[in-house]
């Protein structure tokens, strides 16, 4: 049958002839492994990386710091200076015009954007900030926005063209960007505060250092992606280089470049709570953390649903505004070309002047602010009361079969207290054995990497993954990386791998991994399988969209508030926050690669005869794999930036390590513990890579 042809294809594409030679080779490194486990308990050594073979890292960095301090701390209170006037007149400026001017100006851009749907979300959303009463705060926190995104596009853009211009260049940026995106902004608040001092302007510097990046990576990739008989008609017009670059490659690559600009313009209102931290500024993302640390939750909640709504608005602009079509209409005078905006002109003067006879068009009424924050927390409180047990009940089961088990092991889990009985060694024989026999089953069925899979999983479970020789976890990630990648990232996962053992954040790198670990399993899962479920009917799928919007778009911290509220502080509380904000990479990408299975091959297959269950497992997953691995790739990224975040609610690891820095004001412990988990993501991000390109081999095969 053609479908079980297709499906024998693709659900093991690189098992080739050198099967044989993998299962050799993994079973050489298994069984390596299981000899380090077997003997850790009578060599310290293997147990636990030697301390003296240690290096003082953070105490070379704290050296260096000094130095750098002391010698350009002059220069970059300049800048801080300087930044401060554009950004003070602008929220000035934003102050000073009336609510119903502004609320005018985005309701004309959202309509040129998206048209009046559009407009209506807009105009609703910015009357949510006006009743609400944080109008004040999100115009504060629109000043950063306004000011940092021209700054991060401004970089962006010069870095992009540079490294397009400049093979070292890209060499050089490309790791640059990496590093940005994946340390926690948290962990380099710290010099960031040394150097240009406490205020607005230091929360700008951060919030353009974490949005410049996507503006290099798009400006680089649609300069690359114009076509070469778009050059050559150029050249052949007689334009020369500079007139080639401005007139014939950035207007081709215009709709990439201003995609580039939306991705910015969301990751700078990404860091307005971050920025409210060390800014002190009167803005939204204050009120979301004030309101967080005394556990008001109707009232965070409330203020994170501003930020959420602002950032759907710029998304849904700068994206509109990148893909709309360019009129058809003649615009060879100034005033047609720009009619549009001179209209908005005019009727923000004339309301600006109906304004001024209106007391109420200039300042909106403290008694016509509406507030349910009340009823907000009552309900929080009357739900964590009334379904105690259950919620008691569900916390307990899950720590105790399967958080602790993986953490520790099952030896040190199992306890008449939680179990129901003790643990001894004829159980640990047992374990091992029925591991053996279900790898076994799992290499005849399914092959080498399945096995492996089954022997990793199991092992972490019996053995628990923060009590695992090093040496063991070493070798079986190398192999991983080997046989995915090749030597070129196998002596990446080596490099970045020795950096933790040698940098002393071995042990917390493990807790951080056991906890993200278990986090991107069920997230990738669940998310999955809703995007499978979409991705059938539309009707989950609208559902679903303003879910994922909103919990990609809430504060990090705010998703912690409901958690908190009814869970208690606890690593059990940390991973259903992580879980909160990761599945949804799984869920779109899955959801995206069903739906754009191609529809001939769909229709062959069932012509064929396939059933409804044979199509979806051996014709449309096959077919959307590389899409479903990169929403794993994007899952291990969310759980990561997660995981500083989950820090606040009692977790153990990097995360917490960030902010020992940051409160201690050691930026050596801060940027060793960021630099640990930017090698966990990247080290994750090329592994998931690689495996796409397999799976792409294989699909091409």
């Amino acid at each position: 049958m053609p479908a079980v042809s297709i499906d024998t294809t693709f659900s093991r594409p690189w098992a080739t002839a050198g099967v044989d030679r993998a299962t050799l080779g993994w079973a050489v490194v298994l069984l390596f492994a299981a000899g380090c486990i077997g003997l850790s308990g009578h060599l310290p050594w293997l147990a636990s990386y030697p301390e003296t073979l240690t290096l003082p890292i953070s105490d070379w960095i704290n050296r260096a710091e000094d130095v750098v301090v002391a010698t350009t701390k002059p220069f970059f209170r300049a800048i801080a200076w300087l930044l401060d006037h554009p950004m003070s007149w602008v929220r000035d400026l934003l102050h000073w015009l009336p609510w119903p001017v502004l609320m005018f100006v985005g309701g004309a851009v959202s309509w040129r954007a998206g048209g009046w749907k559009l407009t209506v979300f807009t105009v609703l959303s910015l009357g949510y900030m006006l009743v609400i009463g944080y109008w004040e705060e999100s115009m504060n926190s629109l000043s950063l926005v306004a000011i940092s995104v021209p700054l991060a596009v401004l970089i962006g853009f010069i870095l992009g063209v540079w490294a397009f211009a400049s093979r070292a260049a890209e060499r050089t940026i490309s790791p640059t960007l990496d590093v940005l995106q994946t340390v926690p902004a948290f962990a380099y608040l710290l010099p960031i505060l040394i150097l240009f001092g406490f205020g607005p302007v230091v929360g700008l510097i951060a919030s353009v250092l974490y949005s410049f990046a996507p503006m290099v990576r798009n400006t680089l990739v649609g300069l690359k992606n114009v076509a070469p008989d778009i050059i050559d008609s150029g050249l052949m017009s007689g334009a020369n280089r500079r007139q080639l670059f401005w007139r014939v490659r950035v207007p081709t690559a215009l709709r990439q470049l201003l995609l580039g600009i939306n991705q910015t313009t969301m990751a700078s209102l990404s860091m307005v709570i971050v920025a409210s931290i060390i800014g002190g500024t009167s803005d939204i993302g204050w009120e979301v953390l004030s309101t967080m640390r005394k556990a008001q939750f109707g009232e965070s909640l409330l203020a994170g649903i501003v930020i959420a709504l602002m950032a759907m608005i710029l998304d849904r602009v700068t994206n509109g505004l990148a893909t709309r079509h360019a009129d058809e209409e003649d615009r060879s005078t100034w005033y047609q070309r720009n009619r549009f905006w001179v209209y908005v002109a005019a009727g923000s003067v004339a309301i600006a002047v109906i304004g001024r006879f209106v007391p109420v068009l200039v300042a909106y009424p403290g008694n016509w602010v509406v507030s349910p924050a009340g009823p907000m927390n009552d309900f929080i409180t009357w739900f964590v009361v009334n379904f105690q047990p259950a919620i008691k009940e569900i916390k307990r089961v899950f720590l105790f079969y399967a958080m602790l088990p993986l953490k520790i092991g099952l030896d040190q889990t199992v306890t008449p207290f939680t179990w129901g009985f003790a643990w001894s060694g004829y159980f640990t024989a047992g374990s091992v054995a029925c591991l053996l026999l279900v790898a076994w089953a799992g290499l005849r069925r399914f092959g080498t990497n399945a096995a492996v899979a089954i022997a990793v999983a199991g092992s972490m479970f019996l053995f628990g993954v923060t009590e695992i020789s090093w040496l063991a976890f070493l070798a079986v990630l190398l192999m991983t990386s080997w046989r995915l990648g090749g030597i070129r990232l196998a002596i990446g996962v080596f490099a970045g791998l020795v950096f933790l053992l040698v940098s002393s954040a071995w042990d917390k790198t493990m807790l951080s991994f056991w906890l993200c670990g278990i986090a991107v399993v069920i997230s990738f899962l669940f998310g999955s399988s809703l995007g499978i479920w979409a991705a059938h009917n539309d009707h989950v799928s609208r559902i679903m969209r303003p879910v994922n919007d909103t919990l990609q778009t809430m504060p990090l911290f705010v998703i912690l508030i409901p958690i908190v509220m009814v869970f208690k502080i606890g690593e059990f509380t940390a991973l259903l926050a992580i879980m909160a904000y990761s599945y949804v990479p799984a869920f779109r990408y899955a959801e995206h690669g069903l739906k754009n299975v191609p529809h001939d091959v769909v229709e062959a297959a069932r012509s064929m005869g396939c059933t409804p269950r044979q199509l979806l497992w051996r014709v449309k997953l096959p077919l959307a794999l590389p899409n479903i691995m990169l929403g794993l790739n994007q899952t291990i990224m969310y759980a990561i930036a997660m995981l500083v975040i989950a820090a606040l609610v009692g977790t153990n690891g990097l995360g917490q390590q960030v902010y020992v820095g940051l409160s201690k004001g050691d930026v050596g412990i801060g940027l060793v513990a960021g630099a640990g988990m930017a090698i966990i993501a990247m080290m994750a991000d090329r592994m998931c890579q690689a495996a796409q390109r397999k799976l792409e081999e294989g699909k091409a095969a």
